[in-house]
């Protein structure tokens, strides 16, 4: 998996969305012959309310927990159920044009089985236009692109998060958490590797003074 997919897809989890990622979209012809248009970077899809939350350390209920409550950079709506589109850059938040092509987008919303042919066409227009759509069962369809985004350039309708706000959002998590997190094997890879830096400090003052001095002691670079 590309690593800045693997990224949006550990910070959409931690936000509570289940997710598919690079998903490939294929173009058929006669004879049996077809080929990859594209691959959907990153669907997404959010229930109502959720949220993801650690096990919790046994203590006395108190009553009334906290709601768990997305990153508001997303901008979910937590009172209904949300779907992204998502495109995944390096470099610029934008959609490619085969991302922005109805009949890829089409598949995308099939993927998610969240309206009927017959309302496609519509709701696709409308996600185009606008960057959000709610279907006919009331879910929030939106495009959302993950890149570099300075303030003054709005590319699109859509919705645009910062790759680094991506990185900054899963630090803070893995720091907020980490008297739990430490001890904890974790599999998602690109969150591990995150976990690996925290653990071994790299990026503090102090390792950057200490990986100095090491360097003069053994006299290389």
């Amino acid at each position: 998996m590309d690593t800045a997919v693997a990224l949006v897809q550990a910070y959409l989890h931690i936000n509570g969305y289940f997710t598919v990622a690079e998903y490939p979209v294929f173009e058929a012809y006669r004879g049996d012959q077809a080929r990859a248009v594209t691959d959907l970077d990153i669907l997404a899809v959010r229930f109502a309310g959720a949220g993801h939350e650690l096990v919790r350390r046994q203590r006395k209920h108190t009553g009334g927990d906290e709601p768990l409550v997305a990153d508001p950079m997303l901008g979910a709506l937590d009172d209904r159920t949300d779907m992204i589109v998502g495109e995944v850059k390096e470099g610029a938040a934008r959609f490619n044009p085969a991302m922005r092509d109805p009949v890829v987008l089409a598949v995308a919303l099939k993927r998610f089985g969240c309206c009927g042919p017959g309302d496609s066409r519509a709701l696709i227009q409308e996600l185009l236009d606008r960057g959000q759509v709610i279907g006919p069962s009331g879910h929030n369809i939106r495009m959302v692109a993950f890149g570099d985004a300075p303030e003054e350039i709005r590319p699109g309708a859509w919705t645009t998060v910062p790759m680094r706000h991506v990185v900054i959002f899963l630090q803070q998590y893995l720091r907020q958490h980490w008297d739990v997190l430490r001890h904890a094997p974790i599999k998602d890879t690109a969150l591990g590797v995150l976990a690996l830096i925290e653990k071994w400090g790299v990026g503090s003052a102090q390792s950057r003074t200490q990986g100095i001095e090491d360097r003069s002691i053994h006299g290389g670079v």
